[in-house]
């Protein structure tokens, strides 16, 4: 099958690799097109715009930053919309806005561009691995196009519901892995308060209710004091800003989420913003050493 694929950094590079592995043709385009020579030495062909590869291929894969890009490689000029044929499958990795891609989706729909969002969780270890977690919202019919093309990249691969559910199960799961992070920070600090090694207290709990992804992967990046990424930073600041933003909107107080926002965004300024987001660790003991957590 003839495939696309635009947004080639940390996750979306071996994601496209695992769809040329799996014997798909694939088409990229890249706004740095170094960023694209391992794939094109590995068999995938350039093209010189985002409508350009919308000509060639039967299904499109997008995975940026954040919702203005998406919106401008789909609906900009010489975007997806403009070189697209009735019958193309766009499928959104990023992690934006729900209402905006519920928007994006009756662009694309007049057009005969079918959408679906499907953002992903597993971090780089997951997308090397395959072993994304990939929520997704579309058409049932859609989804089941592109669901063997997705589980090439991930190994759980669920419908949620119609397009924009992807994004909402998304944010749900940016407040779980935020709070959980902050959870961690304050029980390795009092741990440590009390003279109790904080590593001795980790193995312990991965065996009992406490357990998480969250206390096993980012607890080791903690105590080892090693923050590459993983999930930058200062993406997990714009996605908490996104979660934040439509709590306010509902008239929602989401007072985990806000805290852990706080944090994040002091992680950023404490110059980890291009480092993993288990950083928090260290600028939570800060705070506590000079007593300004309230």
């Amino acid at each position: 099958m003839n495939i696309g694929y635009i947004g080639l950094g940390l996750m979306g590079a071996p994601c496209a690799r695992h769809l040329i592995n799996a014997g798909h043709s694939l088409f990229i385009w890249a706004r740095r097109r170094e960023a694209a020579q391992d794939l094109l030495n590995s068999g995938a062909q350039w093209c010189n715009s985002p409508a350009h590869v919308a000509e060639r291929v039967e299904t499109l894969f997008t995975n940026l930053t954040d919702t203005p890009d998406v919106q401008e490689v789909l609906l900009g000029a010489n975007g997806v919309i403009e070189g697209g044929r009735s019958g193309l499958t766009v499928v959104d990795m990023s992690t934006i806005s729900a209402t905006a891609s519920r928007e994006m989706a009756v662009r694309l729909k007049a057009r005969g561009i079918d959408f679906a969002d499907a953002p992903v969780s597993g971090g780089t270890a997951g997308a090397q691995n395959a072993t994304l977690t990939i929520m997704v919202g579309a058409d049932a019919a859609v989804f089941e196009k592109v669901k063997p093309l997705l589980a090439v990249m991930g190994s759980k691969i669920t419908h949620i519901g119609g397009i924009g559910a992807g994004q909402v199960a998304k944010s749900c799961n940016q407040i779980i892995v935020t709070v959980n992070l902050l959870a961690v920070s304050e029980a390795f600090k009092l741990a440590d308060s009390l003279g109790v090694a904080p590593a001795k207290v980790r193995e312990a709990l991965l065996g009992g209710f406490a357990n998480s992804k969250i206390l096993d992967m980012h607890g080791k990046r903690m105590l080892d004091g090693d923050y590459a990424p993983g999930f930058k930073t200062s993406l997990h600041v714009k996605d908490m800003q996104m979660v934040c933003a439509m709590a306010e909107e509902l008239g929602m107080i989401l007072p985990g989420s806000m805290i852990g926002l706080e944090l994040l965004k002091e992680t950023a300024k404490a110059g980890y913003g291009e480092q993993d987001s288990s950083a928090m660790f260290e600028v939570f003991n800060n705070k506590i050493k000079n007593n300004q957590v309230r």
